[in-house]
């Protein structure tokens, strides 16, 4: 009956009031009946919209408690409709769960992340402070630490991306390791690249991979590489420029850099 409310009245408005008439109409019975101030209430502008939105959360939230998910602050907590979330998860203070969630259970999402059209497999670990995005699916005991961005991306089981690091378009081995600061390089401003990283292997914090290029399983990256070609299984890869270290350097520099802001 809902699809023949319309709105041929002067505010242009579907009112859901419309379906006592129609329901009369049509010969049918039409009885009143006590219902909550929650279940009919109008929203006609942006504060009524968020008054309903709070009544809807804290609803959920309840839902969540009492299907095993420990929240620790759930006041601070935000579902969308269609989340997901197992027993026996915890979730931390501030996190926001966008459209397209699901987390089994047994996971931990720490303080402060924001997590939208994302997969989180039994036992892995989010944040705090961290963010993935849409196709961002991570695997048993994969990890996901503090201000991490993981896009469309696959973190296989017990792979681990501590902190400071964007993941974007990349598969991560089993039990890869991914040091502070390293980044896919994806996209070359016309189109994205695929990064593959093999099972074991070690990437060096503040390395850049640039994309499409694909490290093998239990192959070790230099810190602070640059990485445009495979690098095979169990291989070392440098990609760095050498150190050059110029004894009483720094002290002249400073004595011709002194004298300049005197003139």
């Amino acid at each position: 009956m809902l699809d023949t409310v319309g709105n041929a009245n002067t505010k242009g408005e579907y009112y859901l009031t419309d379906i006592v008439e129609i329901a009369s109409q049509r010969g049918l019975d039409v009885v009143a009946t006590e219902a909550t101030f929650e279940n009919a209430l109008g929203i006609n502008n942006r504060a009524e919209l968020a008054a309903a939105e709070a009544i809807w959360q804290k609803r959920r939230r309840h839902e969540a408690m009492l299907s095993g998910v420990a929240l620790i602050a759930p006041e601070t907590v935000y579902f969308s409709h269609d989340t997901e979330i197992g027993a026996d998860t915890v979730v931390e203070p501030n996190v926001w769960f966008g459209p397209g969630v699901s987390v089994e259970g047994g996971a931990t999402i720490h303080a402060f992340s924001h997590i939208e059209g994302a997969t989180i497999a039994s036992g892995c670990e989010v944040g705090p402070f961290a963010r993935l995005r849409p196709g961002a699916d991570l695997k048993t005991k994969a990890k996901v630490g503090n201000f991490c961005e993981v896009k469309k991306a696959v973190v296989e089981k017990g792979a681990k991306v501590n902190h400071l690091t964007y993941i974007g378009d990349a598969v991560i081995g089993a039990g890869a390791n991914i040091g502070a600061g390293t980044i896919t390089c994806n996209y070359d401003g016309y189109s994205k690249f695929l990064t593959e990283i093999g099972e074991n292997a070690f990437i060096g914090s503040n390395s850049s991979l640039v994309a499409p290029v694909s490290i093998g399983n239990g192959a070790y990256v230099a810190s602070g590489s640059v990485i445009t070609e495979n690098v095979p299984d169990d291989a070392l890869a440098f990609g760095r420029a050498r150190q050059k270290t110029m004894p009483g350097k720094a002290k002249e520099l400073r004595a011709r850099r002194a004298e300049a802001a005197k003139k």
